[in-house]
Order: structure tokens, then sequence, then C-alpha cells
């Protein structure tokens, strides 16, 4: 079946059903049109990714197997995958970073509890896109453990790596600030033509778009410092009136 990610057209070639129901929401209502890209899992790959994830069914290992296999296509068409939670927040996308445990699903939760006009695109591995002009984040059916998502896109304007700490500080970050955190972040083929493909993307995007350190706890005030530093507005005029 042919699906509709990040604007392209994905051929999926599977074999277990499970595929067809985590990707139906990005189904094409055109079956009939070329694709661009076409994902098949090999025997080897999956027994491989099998091996290294004992315990799941077949569909799952399957699945993440066609997600990987779609991503390292990605290149050729000015698109990567990036590991981190996009936020929109009134046409504006922002991406939180770090490592596994340091609180992107719970900073990110606090902008949506908070702040009226935000939502979540992607929660875990959305596809970014230099289109010449600026980076789109475009949110896709692989969303993360929590399934936090949608099927839109939004114009990057941000970058946050996060810290946990006990005070709430945010800090601008260099060009080469960022590239020594940027690149554990990102999916990189093992290719030459695709990995160097995927370095002059990373460049462009360091270059293009603001990036901060944002060392942090887990109440509202940081989700208002995060918010504030980077968006210029004020947070309060923005919070959501409970009750």
């Amino acid at each position: 079946m042919i699906y509709d990610i990040a604007d392209l057209r994905v051929l999926i070639k599977n074999r277990c059903a499970y595929t067809d129901r985590f990707c139906e929401k990005y189904l094409s209502a055109d079956q009939s049109s070329p694709w661009d890209i076409v994902a098949e899992v090999s025997r080897e790959a999956f027994h491989e990714e099998k091996a290294a994830s004992p315990g799941y069914s077949d569909g799952y290992i399957e699945n993440i197997c066609l997600y990987r296999e779609i991503c390292l296509q990605m290149p050729k068409f000015d698109r990567f995958l990036m590991h981190a939670a996009v936020l929109d927040f009134e046409g504006e996308g922002y991406a939180f970073l770090g490592k596994s445990g340091t609180g992107k699903s719970t900073h990110t939760n606090l902008w949506l509890e908070n702040l009226e006009g935000s939502r979540i695109i992607n929660g875990d591995k959305p596809v970014i896109h230099w289109n010449g002009t600026e980076f789109i984040a475009y949110g896709t059916p692989w969303m993360g453990k929590e399934g936090r998502g949608c099927k839109d896109k939004t114009p990057l304007k941000g970058l946050c790596f996060l810290e946990q700490a006990k005070v709430n500080e945010l800090t601008r970050l260099s060009s080469g600030e960022v590239v020594n955190r940027i690149f554990t972040q990102l999916l990189l083929p093992t290719d030459e033509e695709g990995a160097e493909k995927t370095l002059f993307l990373a460049d462009q995007l360091v270059t293009s778009v603001p990036a901060w350190l944002m060392k942090c706890d887990i109440s509202t005030e940081a989700a208002k410092t995060s918010f504030e530093g980077m968006t210029g507005k004020k947070f309060e005029e923005k919070i959501i009136k409970k009750g």
C-alpha cells in the first residue's frame, strides 16, 4: 500500500498486518500514481532486529525495520529522521531533544497543558525537511511509545536541548555547541551518499535554526522559561484559564 509520509509517496511492502493498522491514518487516497520511496524488510534485517529486541511481536519488529528503511532513503529527498519531540505553537515549531529520561515528554506536556494554541506534531521520531528556504518538521505514524502526534507539519523555529536540573535556565547555544549535541539525535545512513547528504542537511540545520540549552525541573516555571526565551512572547498571556 502507498502512504503519504512527509509529503512523499511511500510504498510499504509489509508482510504483517501490524503496519496496516499502524499507518492507516496515512494511507494515500491515490494508490495508482508513482511512489517516491519503496520500503521492504529483508529477512536478514528482520532476524537481526528480532535478535536485538526479544519479546516483541513479528509485526512490531517488521514495523521498526520498515521505518528505518524509509528514513535511510529520506536524504535523497532533503529529509532526515531526528529523535525529538516537536511542538507547534500558533504555526511555529519547536523541537525538544535530549537523551532518554531527560524529560522531553514531561516538558512538552507542560506546554500542552498550559499554552493555548500548542499541539504536538510528533513525540519522538519526526521527519525534518529542508525545502531550500526553511526546515519543516513532519508528523509520522512513528511517534514513540506514548503515541503522541498528528498528520501535520510545522516550520521549525527552534531547537531546545533538555537537561535535568534544580534551577530553570535557558542558554543560547553557538553553532559549534549545537554540532556537539545534534548528531546523536540523527539517523545517519551507512552509505556514503546518504551520510554526506545527511551531514549537509545537519549543517544547514545548525546554521539556520536557533538552538538553546534548557536546564530544567518539572515545574510550570520550566515551561515558562523555555517558552518566553525561545518565542519572545509572554507566557502569562497565553496560559489557559482552567476551571
